[in-house]
C-alpha cells in the first residue's frame, strides 16, 4: 500500500523525527516528507508512505503560505526568537510604518538564504557550519512573493518554494531600522494542500490515506490498453499516436492509467515515456 497522509507537525521537533514516528505508528518500512519544516514550524507537512516516495520530486510545489509571528527591535544569530540575541534597540515603528516596509517585498525579489538552512555548500549543509560558528558568503536567489499581508501582529505570506520567512522578516527589520526576528511559524498551504485537511500528529492512527494517483489529479490522465500497461511497466514508452493526447505539449506531465495507476509518464517528442513508475 502506498499513498500521503498530511500532517499537522507539532512544534518542538523536526521533520525527520516526525517521519519517524509515521512510520511507526502506521507500520511503513519507507516513508518520507516533501519539505521540511523547522523545529519552531508547525503545520502542512505531507508525508509520502511506501512507494509513493519515489514521487516526492513531482508533487505540485509552486505555492506556500504561512503566518509568522515576528518581534521587531531585536535580532538573533539564527533569525528567529531561538538564536542567540545580537542586538535590541527602541522600535519607533508605527503599524502604517510596517505596512509601507512591506510593499516592496511583494512580487519577485532576491533573497540571501539565512545560514540556519538546509541548502549546501561543499557537500555540507548551510546549518552544520553555522553550529561551528562558521558563516559563509551566500548568493541571492530569486523568489516570488505572490502575498504579504500584515494581519494583527503577524504576517501572512504567500511565496514560491524555496523563500525562507526568517530571511523576509529580517529584511523587514532592517527596512524598518530596528531590526527583526520571527517568533512562530505556521505553514497553512503546500504542494496544493491546506491546513485544514491535515491530522494531527498524535492522531496519526485517524489519518486518511491519500491514493497517489488523486495526489498528482493536476496532471491530465491517459487511459491505456492492457497491451500499452504492460509495456510501460516493462519501461516502453508510449507511443502518441496511440493515446488519447491531444495537443501534446513537450515535457508536459500525464497520469498513467490503465485498471489502475500506474505512474507518470512524460511527453518526449512523439512518445510518452516513464517519468516515474510506480513500484508497490
Amino acid at each position: 500500500m502506498c499513498g500521503l497522509i498530511l500532517l499537522d507537525k507539532p512544534e518542538g521537533i523536526t521533520s525527520f523525527t516526525t517521519v519517524n514516528r509515521v512510520r511507526r505508528a502506521l507500520n511503513y518500512k519507507k516513508a518520507g516528507h516533501t519539505g521540511t519544516l523547522d523545529p519552531l514550524a508547525t503545520g502542512v507537512l505531507p508525508v509520502l508512505l511506501g512507494g509513493a516516495t519515489r514521487f516526492a520530486q513531482f508533487l505540485p510545489s509552486s505555492r506556500k503560505a504561512y503566518l509568522a509571528g515576528f518581534q521587531l527591535g531585536t535580532t538573533t544569530t539564527t533569525l528567529d526568537i531561538t538564536g542567540e540575541v545580537l542586538q535590541k534597540r527602541t522600535v519607533q515603528a508605527t503599524r502604517e510604518d510596517i505596512l509601507t516596509a512591506l510593499a516592496p517585498f511583494r512580487g519577485k525579489i532576491l533573497q540571501v538564504p539565512p545560514m540556519v538552512s538546509a541548502l549546501k555548500k561543499d557537500g555540507q549543509r548551510l546549518y552544520e557550519l553555522a553550529r561551528q560558528g562558521i558563516e559563509i558568503e551566500r548568493e541571492p536567489r530569486p523568489v516570488e512573493i505572490f502575498a504579504l499581508e500584515l494581519r494583527s501582529d503577524e504576517l501572512y505570506i504567500e511565496c514560491s518554494a524555496g523563500t525562507y520567512v526568517r530571511s523576509l522578516i529580517d529584511d523587514l527589520g532592517r527596512a524598518l531600522g530596528c531590526g527583526a526576528c520571527m517568533t512562530t511559524l505556521r505553514r497553512v498551504a503546500a504542494n496544493g494542500f491546506d491546513i485544514a485537511q491535515c491530522t494531527p500528529l498524535d492522531d496519526i492512527a485517524q489519518a486518511p490515506i491519500f491514493a497517489i494517483e488523486d495526489v498528482f489529479s493536476c496532471y491530465p490522465a491517459v487511459q491505456v490498453s492492457a497491451a500499452q500497461a504492460t509495456r510501460f511497466r516493462n519501461g516502453g514508452a508510449l507511443d502518441l499516436s496511440r493515446t488519447n493526447i491531444t495537443n501534446p505539449i513537450e515535457d508536459e506531465l500525464y497520469r498513467v492509467m490503465g485498471e489502475d495507476f500506474l505512474g507518470l509518464g512524460r511527453v518526449q517528442g512523439e512518445e510518452l515515456t516513464i517519468a516515474r513508475l510506480l513500484i508497490t
